[in-house]
């Protein structure tokens, strides 16, 4: 038995590892690998192995740097199962064509000006239809829930606390009268935050193959978190200008409208236009209110005592769906607040906000989660005075913030904790840590090898180990 590290190896997204057992193959995750264009696209495209020779795919949780490019997988061969947590087979309902429509559109916009240029035009990686046939792949276990993909392996899902239906895999390998436990954390969780369980913690690990994202730094409180959106929003309010929000609009667009809703509750919001501009995170809003089994006690009890009995909304707020609607937001007067996805800055409508808004010195930026390498999130974070967006040059004279208390992922510390947990609980012999920048990584590792842990791998991408 034997794992190949594909995707999120020495970088964070495209998550994507390849497990032998028996002769036969699984994929733990299959993530959309984004960057640069043409090399995300090249990346994404073809797979280092043979779509058709696996016989299943075992998904960590909805975010698309994990479940992206499995209609890619589909299209290309792929005729077995794919198991995730219900609450990640429903958010993938919407995650995977919402891709679709935005690589469509993309591509469109782009095509526009390849056409001008005399270039061949590019075609989308995978059509609506491709991530339909997906779907239809689907198969929802519940926590706690074991079950044999394969045989030879029995896995079990646990609340990893990263985003709703978010899971760390268990899996029982056994091969040659031989049986050895592998943990795969998916992305962990942060303890003491608003709606999701707290991470469960794995006994009896053989092996583990760990995120790593902020191996090297720690994280805002949680409490900073509110007081931090509350001194933006008065900002913007002062200012007259835009409060733009690039959001993920799964897990951190909720949030957000979370503590929005705690500050409107306490009387503390300016009054400011606020706007969730997200076809996406409606869907997705509506998504989290089917899966309270998912929720902790804090938002249980907010859910009991909230004004409107709603934690994900207030009157103020208003969820767009309309392109007609987004677009009227780029000319409205005032101040206002605008969420909109994509979190990177990669795709979707978050890009003509930006587009009509970072050149002002009223607009004010607030970046909240991730920005991965060669990104228009990461290069308006690292201070670009010049950014391209939808392919044209736009100076950049806008604020530009970042608040990592609002972070999903598990900090230096809180990763520390959580290997030192699964450790005290088994029998590590081996981490490995993937999905994280190399100095992330490496970091995360130099620590882990002092506390005396066990034996720590940073794997580079192609990497195979024997599980022996």
């Amino acid at each position: 038995m034997d794992v190949q590290f594909w995707g999120a190896a020495r970088e964070v997204p495209g998550s994507m590892h390849l497990l032998t057992v028996n002769g036969r193959r699984i994929l733990l995750d299959c993530g959309l690998y984004q960057g640069r264009r043409k090399h995300a696209f090249e990346r994404n495209r073809n797979f280092p192995f043979e779509p058709s020779s696996i016989q299943a795919v075992i998904l960590s949780h909805a975010h698309i740097d994990h479940c992206g490019n499995l209609p890619t997988l589909v299209r290309a061969g792929f005729k077995g199962k794919i198991y995730s947590t219900p609450a990640t087979r429903d958010l993938c309902r919407h995650m995977l064509v919402d891709s679709a429509h935005i690589q469509k559109s993309d591509v469109r916009y782009v095509n526009r000006r390849r056409k001008r240029q005399g270039k061949r035009p590019f075609e989308p990686l995978y059509m609506i239809g491709d991530a339909r046939k997906a779907l239809g792949r689907f198969k929802g276990v519940h926590y706690g829930r074991a079950f044999e993909p394969i045989p030879g392996v029995r896995v079990t899902f646990i609340d990893a606390g990263h985003i709703l239906g978010s899971a760390s895999v268990v899996l029982d390998l056994t091969e040659g009268g031989r049986t050895r436990r592998l943990l795969f954390s998916g992305d962990i969780g942060r303890r003491g935050l608003p709606i999701l369980r707290d991470p469960q913690i794995a006994r009896d690990a053989d092996y583990v193959i760990m995120e790593s994202t902020y191996g090297d730094r720690e994280h805002e409180p949680p409490s900073r978190a509110r007081s931090y959106l509350q001194e933006c929003a008065a900002s913007t309010y002062e200012s007259g200008g835009k409060l733009l929000v690039p959001a993920f609009a799964l897990g951190r667009t909720q949030e957000i409208v979370y503590r929005m809703n705690q500050l409107w509750e306490a009387g503390d919001l300016p009054p400011v236009g606020v706007f969730v501009d997200s076809p996406l995170a409606i869907n997705v809003t509506e998504v989290y209110a089917g899966h309270p089994e998912c929720y902790d006690r804090e938002m249980l009890d907010t859910m009991a005592t909230d004004s409107d009995g709603d934690p994900l909304g207030f009157r103020r707020l208003r969820y767009v769906r309309k392109a007609e609607e987004s677009k009227a937001l780029n000319t409205r007067k005032g101040p206002a607040i605008i969420v909109a996805a994509s979190g990177m800055c990669e795709g979707g409508r978050i890009l003509h906000h930006l587009k009509n808004h970072v050149g002002k010195r009223s607009t004010t930026v607030l970046f909240v989660g991730y920005q991965a390498q060669h990104t228009l999130g990461r290069r308006l974070l690292e201070g670009s005075r010049e950014v391209r967006v939808l392919g044209e040059p736009v100076p950049v004279r806008a604020r530009v913030e970042r608040a990592d208390a609002y972070s999903a992922h598990a900090d230096r510390t809180g990763l520390l904790d959580w290997a030192e947990r699964v450790r005290d609980r088994g029998r590590v012999t081996r981490y490995f840590l993937v999905h994280g920048e190399e100095e992330s990584a490496e970091a995360l590792a130099d620590d882990l090898r002092a506390a005396g842990t066990a034996a720590v791998e940073v794997p580079e991408r192609g990497y195979r180990f024997t599980l022996d």
